[in-house]
């Protein structure tokens, strides 16, 4: 068995998921001002930490070019002042799309790489990388369920599963 590939599918499972979501989002939910996490804020965190956490390390990280300092958090900052960044302009649906082939380029660089026994190279993150895999797939998959459920709940939406990373979406 090949964890890599497992691990890479399930991250594109997720991220196609992810872009369905994205698709699927109306105008007037993209930027809703009555959410304190609009749908495309949600959706640039979990990207945001895809990438970052794939990265070696948090001193080797590569960035995506068009990121937006403090756009990542959905709440205050863990760190002084430990106030929320503003988001002062809004991600466009394109943009998100990009970076969602953004990721999907960096699982497909950076997995098949990474030594499953080392450390998570994230200070905070006290695992090894094996389980940072695990727990980036999560996350990614918190959001996704989170985009799911506003698409469910305010526009009558659904997103469907997809079990490994294969299956993509038709447009």
């Amino acid at each position: 068995m090949d964890i890599s590939k497992t691990i890479s599918s399930q991250f594109h499972a997720a991220l196609t998921m992810m872009e369905q979501s994205v698709r699927a989002c109306p105008e007037e939910l993209w930027d809703d001002p009555d959410h304190a996490n609009p749908f495309w804020r949600i959706a640039y965190h979990g990207l945001f930490f895809v990438n970052f956490y794939l990265q070696p390390s948090v001193d080797n990280a590569v960035h995506w070019e068009q990121e937006r300092e403090g756009y990542q958090f959905l709440g205050p900052s863990p760190w002084p002042p430990h106030e929320q960044p503003p988001a002062e302009q809004a991600y466009e649906r394109e943009e998100i799309l990009a970076y969602i082939e953004y990721c999907r380029l960096t699982v497909d660089q950076n997995v098949p790489t990474i030594d499953l026994s080392a450390p998570s190279g994230f200070p905070w993150l006290p695992f090894d990388k094996m389980e940072l895999q695990i727990y980036n797939i999560r996350h990614l998959q918190q959001h996704v369920g989170d985009l799911s459920s506003m698409l469910l709940t305010q526009a009558n939406l659904e997103v469907d599963w997809v079990g490994m990373g294969s299956e993509r979406p038709t447009e």
